[in-house]
């Protein structure tokens, strides 16, 4: 009998790791099977497959190397490839591949590898050949297990990675450090998990191994502050303190016994007590009070030498900070790199994406026939002077000039294309102009509800943070829509967002970015998110730094206190300002529309997929693609017709595609694009690759009937013009051989039944599968 991997596994594989230690070693551990990311979203309830490593061997907290595994009948080669793949992910100094008589073994840092004798290296050994000078952090910190919450949680592969490398510079005694992950990647969880190891390991600037240190965690929007205070939840009740302005006035002081404490930045720059000197909330504090500082959004102003909240950061210089971005850059000397340095890890989105941890989007790009204006006669001017020889921008359009009929086809455009059930993001030009088009989404919504759309802004205080609570709840559906101008940019962790609307020119690429990542988390059933684009956003993808280092972020002086009661705004702009500036023109010009002019708006869309490269593609560059990806699977037309007429090889032609990037969504979307949405998939193969006119499904089922019925007995021929009802109806999957018993059952009420009425169970199944040869000729 043939050795299976899994034999081998158990019989030559694992003895030899338990005689050199691992698992066996306290500190040691093998992780076996371990899921590095789970595959890429395709659509459909699909992904590609997942990556998973045979064995991962940890020591100490720390991934030092993987080992895939292949049957004794292969080569101890052949799992090298998979073996230098999952090491660099991992980060592992070491990757290994063995049928369990051979062993290779490769050292990545180096790049020496060569076939290698046992006994395999100890736990020990690893670690030395790793880290040959000591360091006594790096052992405490490694010491100390991740808080997994009894097991819910389990770090993210990239996650390890992060808080393993922040960890290191920490012991390596750096005191300023960056992280930069992409929006949805936890970078919430990381610092927690950061946060934790330093509290229960003792670490502290004042090398006292009994006092825990003190660690601040700041954020530029209360929202972000308290979803932080909220993740940290593991830590004991008085370990945490959330600085509030309110908590100090009623105090009396600054709040000092903790250990771990948050607040936002315009906390620190306002009126902290009661003495006759007004001071700095920070200067309250020693300037070595804190021994770590974790910066939230680190790039919208906080590393800026412009930015006042500079001060904080300078203030409290003894301490080591750590700043956590989506968007870093590296242009200039005031820039985020030039205070924290290079990252000490990166994970960018199209990783994400490609890993299957966020989720993959669309792009449609609105251009309509008035996305500029110039005054025409018949047009009346309400309020304002309008220049007559001006073409008005988009930047000018709700800024300094309104035309309600253009905003409100713009909302009739993007509410007839999205399914009003999903819970979708408008982003307008002014606090105004949100207002504006949650009316006009509330006068033509098909849900009768009057809290279907919601304006959240600055503006709203305490009833806009309700509406965007509810939102943000899965189990509710209400509100489903929110308009905002710049307050939903950042700090909105609802999963289930399924279309973003952009209704203002987006000039900052940290802003463009931040947008993007309020769709990207993954959600049950989410297999996309679209992005309805009426101001040429979508430019941003062809910046070759899209998903690399933006725009710098324009600065911003100190935060007025314009929120409740004086106190400082809790929702600040930031410093992305918006065109026409972040302060609303104090009068507007007005102007409406030639009678009828509004029904002449036009609107011409074209779809911008993600790539299996990681890039953004238009749909015919998308076609293009699968042109060439079907010229390696199907040498002619017969063999296409041939293949897709046999429901196992149509299924196993499938799969390929699918794990080729090339899932039913994508699919359907060619279908429309080639103008056949009543076709087959078929259809659309056919097309790309032979350039074969599609015909729609009905033409197909009629077709069959005419050519295969009529050698059937009567119940027979009843039951096979079902399925091909059935298939006009639905398309293919119903002619799958797993639907057979669904169809004999909704049909005849179950199998026994069908037989009494059609023949055996292999005459059914023939039947069925002829059926489809003529379906395809």
């Amino acid at each position: 009998m043939t050795e299976t991997e899994a034999d081998t596994r158990a019989n030559r594989i694992d003895p030899v790791l338990r005689d050199a230690g691992w698992g066996v070693v306290p500190g040691s551990h093998i992780a076996r099977e371990l899921t590095i990311s789970p595959g890429r979203i395709l659509g459909a309830g699909q992904r590609m497959a997942a990556l998973s490593a045979d064995y991962v061997l940890s020591y100490r907290g720390r991934q030092l190397a993987v080992l895939e595994a292949k049957r004794a009948g292969l080569g101890h080669t052949t799992g090298v490839g998979q073996a230098k793949q999952y090491a660099s992910l991992l980060k592992a100094r070491f990757g290994y591949s063995s049928n369990g008589i051979g062993w290779y073994g490769i050292d990545m840092h180096t790049g020496t590898e060569a076939d290698m004798a046992l006994p395999f290296p100890s736990p020990q050994e690893l670690w030395q050949r790793c880290f040959p000078e000591g360091n006594d952090w790096r052992e405490r910190f490694g010491a100390v297990p991740f808080e997994t919450g009894g097991g819910k949680w389990q770090p993210r592969y990239y996650q390890h990675n992060a808080i393993t490398a922040v960890l290191e510079a920490i012991a390596q005694e750096r005191d300023r450090i960056l992280l930069t992950l992409a929006t949805g990647t936890g970078k919430t969880s990381i610092a927690f998990q950061i946060a934790w190891k330093l509290f229960e390991s003792r670490w502290n600037l004042s090398r006292d191994p009994v006092r825990r240190p003190r660690i601040l965690f700041l954020a530029d929007r209360n929202i972000l502050a308290d979803q932080a205070y909220n993740a940290f939840s593991a830590f004991a009740p008085d370990a945490l303190c959330r600085i509030s302005p309110e908590q100090i006035r009623k105090q009396g002081k600054l709040p000092r016994n903790a250990s771990v404490f948050f607040t936002i930045f315009q906390t620190f720059m306002t009126d902290g007590g009661e003495a006759e000197e007004p001071q700095l909330t920070f200067e309250g504090y020693e300037p070595d009070f804190f021994d770590f500082i974790i910066i939230d959004e680190c790039h919208r102003g906080g590393a800026k030498d412009e930015s006042s909240w500079r001060g904080i950061l300078e203030y409290f210089k003894p301490a080591v900070q750590l700043g956590l971005t989506a968007t870093p850059k590296r242009d200039t000397n005031a820039d985020t790199y030039a205070y924290f340095g290079e990252p000490v890890y990166t994970y960018a989105l199209k990783e994400g994406i490609g890993d299957g941890f966020l989720t993959p989007f669309k792009v449609r790009q609105m251009v309509s026939t008035l996305d500029t204006y110039r005054f025409s006669d018949g047009d009346e001017v309400l309020a304002g002077e309008i220049d007559p020889d001006k073409e008005y921008s988009e930047a000018d359009i709700n800024t300094k000039l309104l035309i309600d009929e253009r905003e409100i086809s713009r909302v009739q455009e993007f509410m007839d294309q999205i399914d009003q059930r999903q819970k979708t993001l408008v982003f307008c030009a002014t606090q105004d102009h949100a207002a504006r088009v949650r009316n006009f989404v509330n006068q033509i919504k098909d849900n009768p509800d009057p809290h279907y759309c919601e304006r959240v802004t600055a503006d709203d205080g305490e009833l806009g943070e309700r509406h965007l609570r509810e939102f943000q709840d899965n189990e509710k559906t209400l509100p489903t829509i929110l308009t905002t101008s710049q307050k939903l940019s950042t700090g909105v962790d609802a999963r289930n967002v399924r279309n973003i609307v952009l209704l203002r020119p987006i000039k900052s690429m940290v802003e463009f970015k931040q947008i993007i990542g309020r769709g990207t988390r993954t959600f049950d059933g989410k297999d996309f998110f679209t992005i309805y684009d009426f101001v040429k956003a979508h430019e941003h993808f062809n910046d070759p730094e899209w998903d690399g280092e933006p725009l710098p972020p324009e600065p911003i002086g100190r935060p007025k206190p314009v929120g409740p009661g004086g106190g400082p705004d809790p929702y600040p702009v930031g410093p992305i300002t918006p065109p026409g500036g972040v302060k609303e023109p104090e009068s507007k010009i007005v102007v409406k529309l030639a009678d009828g002019r509004e029904r002449t708006i036009r609107y011409l869309g074209a779809t911008t997929y993600w790539s299996n490269d990681g890039r953004m593609i238009t749909a015919q560059e998308y076609m293009q693609q699968l042109f060439g990806d079907l010229n390696t699977l199907v040498i002619d037309e017969d063999q296409l017709r041939t293949t897709w007429s046999d429901p196992g090889r149509r299924e196993i032609f499938l799969q390929r595609l699918l794990d080729m990037g090339y899932g039913r969504e994508r699919l359907d979307d060619m279908r429309r694009l080639i103008d056949a949405g009543n076709s087959d998939i078929f259809d659309v193969l056919a097309y790309v690759r032979f350039a074969l006119a599609p015909l729609a499904r009905a033409e197909r089922a009629d077709a069959a009937r005419g050519s295969a019925l009529g050698g059937h007995e009567p119940q027979m021929r009843e039951f096979l013009d079902y399925v091909l009802s059935a298939y006009e109806r639905h398309g293919v999957d119903e002619l799958a051989p797993a639907k057979l018993g669904d169809l004999l059952r909704i049909r005849y009420g179950g199998a026994n039944d069908a037989k009494r009425l059609l023949g055996s169970v292999g005459e059914i199944r023939n039947a069925f599968i002829g059926i489809q040869a003529h379906l395809f000729r």
